[in-house]
């Protein structure tokens, strides 16, 4: 008999296959008595040595998002800090493995307290322990399943190392216990092209060789699933595997209205893979990488050879720069006061040009800069716009640089609510629906326990996508999605039903939404938009959206 496990669905399609599950962790000896301290700690630095130049080497063959990822694990694993404290363990009197052990249970704890994009990455220090403690105990590197046949990965989490070496061939797809919708492996197995299930606790007790079937646009996994069910995932993976090659291009509902179809950029690493989608561009270039991990902010030429090579990839197509998105997750020694004791409702996003308007000045002049003989359209938005005033004030100063598109990110509900003010005095907006779920709902949105309140089918966010849309329109004034909403095939088209007009999404996402578009019409979606607007929860929203597409593939 069948059971289903619940979980976060990462990406789209259905996998079936048997479990294979990661091996555990090495496990610590009992503590010994240490002779001699130096060369205890000389060891631990060897080996944390021998772990970041492993790292970094895989950075180097992964490239990509993959090789960002791993990278900056890399530093992470040479952080000087976390190797002084595990020195001191040792000068104490603790043994290697039990003082690296201590050492990065601490630093997990000051991650896990400071929540959102620092908790998520408590699982990457983790796999840095973990190599670390199997170098120095002389114990094979933890790594993954090898079983001789195609399966379905099962794990607590997954390091980036290992998630960075996936073969879609061999892994039909992931299932870990833990993670988010915006963890490493969640990341990553969107930029592959996998189907995912995070978050899901009832994995922990799934075994070697069990058959499961997931299905990552429900965020589901039935466990012995019965032949047939197996036998219709597949029939459906088939077809929607045709359904996305046989179309191409511009982004177009079955009647031809125009949608526009865009790629998410967070670092160069991504920017060969970016630019070679079938895409129209970039409707969300994330400039934080260009500031994170730094003890002081880029200087003007640096951002401007990084701007320079984005808009070069993506010559004659259009790119929407959002600006210095620091402070929350993202927190930055030269933008980000160490004492705030909310960050997510703190100075963050554009409010750090309050503090250091310098910051903002510095990147608009380098924008500018770059965009000058550059063959891209270049469009500048801010993030974390409030009121108004923000929004005019941003937009004064984008086109005092020469910069003639100026956008606000909707991310806080008072945007949403004011949606016509803020039309008035920018050229375009860009709704984030992640963040603006996040405070709409007054959930963290990495928490999984609070996934539901987070789901982006929710009606009253789809009320604020609404009202925001209808906003833009009213004054002419283009209104996109940049938010994980867009990369869902079936929410998608409630969003351009109720009145979106681009999304932008990860590379690997774009066929299954343009082939939703091209089977749907302006006005299939609008009575989709409906119906998910006046449901009960985000669960029935889904349910009734779904039943009706099916509806009417059936009908077709």
């Amino acid at each position: 008999m069948s059971r289903l496990l619940d979980g976060i669905g990462v990406g789209t399609g259905s996998a079936a296959g048997p479990v294979a599950r990661m091996a555990p962790p090495p496990a610590l000896p009992a503590p010994r008595p240490v002779a001699d301290p130096a060369a205890e700690t000389a060891a631990v630095r060897r080996s944390v040595g021998e772990v970041a130049a492993e790292l970094a080497d895989r950075a180097e063959r992964a490239g990509g998002v993959a090789g960002e990822v791993l990278e900056a694990q890399a530093l992470m694993a040479a952080d000087p800090t976390l190797l002084d404290r595990v020195a001191a363990l040792i000068a104490e009197g603790t043994d290697g493995p039990h003082a690296v052990t201590a050492a990065y249970a601490e630093f997990r704890a000051l991650l896990t307290a400071a929540g959102g994009y620092l908790a998520e990455r408590a699982a990457d220090l983790d796999d840095l322990r973990d190599r670390t403690v199997a170098r120095l105990l002389g114990l094979p590197t933890p790594g993954l399943p090898d079983p001789g046949h195609p399966y379905v990965l099962v794990a607590e989490d997954l390091a980036p190392a290992d998630t960075a070496l996936l073969d879609p061939a061999v892994v039909l797809g992931l299932v870990t216990v833990r993670g988010g919708p915006t963890s490493h492996t969640a990341i990553l197995a969107k930029a592959l092209g996998l189907p995912a299930v995070v978050g899901c606790a009832g994995a922990a007790g799934l075994t070697d060789g069990q058959l499961v079937l997931l299905h990552a646009a429900e965020g589901t996994v039935e466990v012995d699933p019965e032949p047939g069910a197996v036998r219709r995932a597949a029939e459906r993976e088939q077809r929607r595997r045709e359904r996305e090659r046989g179309v191409s291009g511009p982004g177009r509902t079955a009647d031809g209205h125009p949608v526009g179809l865009l790629v998410n950029l967070g670092a160069l690493a991504e920017l060969d893979g970016a630019a070679a989608a079938d895409a129209e561009g970039v409707g969300l270039f994330r400039t934080e990488f260009l500031f994170l991990d730094r003890a002081e902010a880029p200087g003007q030429a640096e951002q401007t050879a990084a701007y320079r090579r984005v808009f070069e990839a993506f010559t004659g197509r259009k790119v929407v720069v959002r600006t210095l998105d620091a402070g929350a997750d993202k927190p930055l020694p030269f933008a980000t006061a160490a004492d705030e004791e909310n960050p997510a409702l703190g100075v963050r996003g554009l409010r750090t040009a309050t503090r250091d308007p310098e910051l903002l000045e510095t990147q608009l002049a380098a924008v500018a800069a770059a965009a000058r003989g550059s063959a891209a359209e270049v469009w500048v938005m801010a993030p974390m716009v409030s009121v108004p005033r923000e929004a005019a004030e941003f937009a004064a100063r984008v086109r005092a640089h020469g910069l003639p598109l100026a956008g606000a990110m909707v991310e806080v509900p008072a945007a949403a609510l004011r949606a016509g003010r803020l039309a008035e005095v920018c050229d375009f907006l860009s709704i984030g629906t992640n963040d603006l779920s996040q405070y709409t709902f007054a959930a963290d949105r990495l928490l999984a326990p609070l996934a539901a309140l987070l789901d982006p089918w929710q009606p009253a966010l789809l009320d604020l996508v609404a009202a925001t849309a209808g906003a833009g329109a009213a004054l002419g004034r283009p209104v996109g999605v940049c938010g994980e909403a867009a990369a869902d095939p079936e929410l998608a088209l409630v969003l351009v039903g109720l009145g979106v007009n681009s999304l932008s999404m990860a590379p690997s996402c774009l066929p299954a939404v343009r082939a939703a578009l091209a089977a749907h019409t302006l006005g299939d979606c609008r009575e989709l938009a409906e119906l998910a607007r006046t449901a009960a929860d985000a669960e029935t929203a889904r349910t009734l959206v779904r039943r009706s597409m099916n509806a009417e593939l059936r009908n077709a």
